[in-house]
């Protein structure tokens, strides 16, 4: 392996995250053909060796990531903690793209959503910032939440259905539900 691509993995580790080849390229120092063809020769390498890591092409850019036969040591290792309650927190704030407001979330999961809301703070799932009228705080998930839960591996269908909100979700031909 040449130099350069050993700088794109030491890069795909150290940021956890997906990065594009423009991003690989800036943070290497180089231009964007030579970023390109270092992360290809890098994931060939990966795909040769018998490891449990991988060099994968997401939506959002490329990654270094655990292999899926390995996934079920993430849970066996480092479990995530999390109440019933919780998770189920959790899934409605994850059901609004982008952000929803604390104020929200209670209404839709009840005063208990507050103690929640700090669990899921402590384990790092999302991150709370104050509204601009001081008023509530904006809920957010964490690059934690998407690499935990692999939210970005799911099918695109899947995640088009994630996304929606129920009052977004269309009828189905004459059921009730």
């Amino acid at each position: 392996m040449s130099r350069l691509v050993n700088i794109i993995e030491a890069i795909l580790y150290l940021k956890g995250e997906p990065l594009s080849i423009a991003d690989l390229a800036e943070y290497a120092g180089c231009n964007r053909d030579e970023a390109e063809a270092a992360t290809i020769e890098l994931m060939d390498d990966y795909a040769r060796r018998d490891s449990s890591l991988e060099v994968v092409e997401t939506q959002k850019g490329y990654s270094l990531q655990l292999r899926e036969t390995y996934h079920e040591l993430v849970h066996q290792l480092i479990p995530a903690e999390l109440s019933l309650a919780a998770l189920r927190t959790l899934a409605a704030i994850a059901l609004y793209p982008g952000q929803i407001s604390q104020s929200e979330l209670v209404e839709i999961r009840g005063s208990g959503a507050y103690q929640h809301v700090q669990e899921l703070l402590q384990q790092d799932f999302i991150r709370k910032r104050r509204q601009s009228d001081g008023r509530s705080y904006w809920l957010q998930l964490t690059k934690k939440f998407h690499q935990y839960f692999q939210i970005d591996q799911l099918p695109q269908q899947l995640k088009l259905n994630f996304q929606t909100t129920p009052e977004e979700v269309p009828e189905q031909d004459g059921e009730t539900g």
